[in-house]
Parts: structure tokens; sequence; C-alpha cells
């Protein structure tokens, strides 16, 4: 399973994102702008730790 690349929720909207993919080996994520930069490619249990973390910044504002 891949997705598609997504633009990230966090991204808001001046243009300044970053687009996401996931898939069963983890997650990919690039530079909107700059896509042919290349990547950054997290494990599973790299990419959920990120997910939490953003999660519970959101809550603690």
């Amino acid at each position: 399973m891949v997705t598609e690349w997504h633009k990230s929720s966090y991204s808001g909207g001046n243009n300044e994102c970053v687009e996401v993919r996931e898939h069963s080996t983890g997650a990919d994520v690039r530079d909107t702008q700059n896509r042919s930069r290349g990547q950054l490619a997290f494990t599973p249990s790299a990419w959920g730790a990120f997910l939490v973390s953003l999660a519970q910044a959101d809550r603690n504002g």
C-alpha cells in the first residue's frame, strides 16, 4: 500500500508546504516547492512517534 503524495495539514496556506506519502515501510516527506531535491524516509516506528509528538504538541498549545 502506497498512498499518493498529499499536502500536510500542518503546512498552512502560505505555500511553504511539505507533502507526505505513507506506505507499508513508513512514510516519505518532501518539500512541495523543491520536489527535485528528494525526500526524507521514515520507518513506521519513527513516523508513528513523530505523529504522536505532533498530537501532543497540538493538545498542549
